[in-house]
């Protein structure tokens, strides 16, 4: 008997989740499917408030989810393709903010964490060369044992070469997480780890949208300056070249005319100089032979 009045409860509770999903699914433009899998209660909760105002994190059972994705689907052409990023321990997060924008904004609000065991490192782990603050003992072996090159200086275990301890893609071994906690090294992001982007019926995945704003705009710059070089050196007009194609089409015409002597209000004071110029030249010439035929005075007659 209590089992069967546990049912409905249970089924309309469901029905309440994939109602309120597909709800939001609906009324935002922008549409995301984050990991989070490795964040505490915690964590979780103060992700939220960080976020507070600009994205909302909606957390239910994947199998909910997909359900809602199918409800608004006819409504919003190509969203199911979602549901093929509900892995792991998925999230739903919803907002008005350009994909790009809220990318940055969820890696910024990334911080630094340990390594455990078993995790999957998001980059290369370097223990890089220089001193600890060990004193010499067992650890000079502990270190060796992973592989890292020791020596003493100045009282203290110092790390020889550099080494990439686990590569990206790969699990941390516990010895090796074991070690990197004892060196202070934090190599692992607690946050929000976004795997796809829905909007308007375009699909931007992690790849797409990790991307560095100051070195995107720093591109834009180089490729906009390129760009402009490339349309003076040929003299293609445009709005933004045609002052400096005139300016130079103006110089070179100048140059020209000096070089052909032709006489206008912009080559005369040019023309004048250069005709100066040319006249002291050949008086320095003709004056030359004159003193050199000077005959020297006879003092002794």
């Amino acid at each position: 008997m209590a089992e069967a009045m546990y049912k409905p409860k249970a089924a309309d509770a469901k029905k309440r989740s994939v109602e309120a999903v597909a709800k939001l699914l609906s009324e935002y433009p922008i549409v995301g499917i984050v990991n989070v899998e490795g964040l505490g209660a915690a964590q979780m909760q103060q992700l939220r408030e960080r976020l507070r105002g600009t994205v909302l994190i909606l957390m239910t059972k994947a199998r909910l989810m997909k359900i809602a994705i199918e409800t608004v689907k006819a409504k919003r052409p190509g969203i199911e393709a979602l549901e093929a990023e509900l892995k792991g321990m998925p999230a739903l997060i919803f907002t008005k903010e350009n994909p790009f924008k809220l990318a940055n904004t969820l890696r910024q609000s990334k911080s630094p964490a340990p390594a455990k065991p078993g995790q999957i490192a998001p980059n290369d782990i370097i223990i890089q060369a220089g001193p600890t603050a060990f004193s010499p003992g067992p650890v000079i072996a502990e270190l060796g044992s992973i592989g890292l090159k020791t020596g003493v200086e100045q009282g203290k275990v110092a790390v020889k070469e550099a080494k990439v301890v686990v590569k990206q893609g790969q699990a941390v071994p516990a010895k090796i997480a074991d070690v990197l906690a004892r060196l202070g090294i934090t190599p692992m992001e607690i946050g929000l780890d976004l795997r796809v982007i829905y909007e308007s019926g375009t699909i931007y995945r992690k790849d797409v949208l990790d991307v560095d704003p100051k070195k995107y705009i720093d591109n834009l710059s180089a490729a906009a300056g390129q760009a402009f070089t490339l349309a003076v050196g040929i003299g293609y007009p445009t709005r933004e070249t045609i002052t400096r194609l005139i300016g130079k089409a103006f110089t070179e015409a100048k140059s020209i005319a000096i070089e052909r002597e032709i006489i206008n209000s912009e080559t005369v004071k040019e023309l004048i100089g250069k005709a100066d110029k040319a006249a002291s030249g050949l008086k320095a010439k003709v004056s030359a032979p004159e003193m050199n035929d000077e005959k020297p005075e006879n003092n002794g007659q």
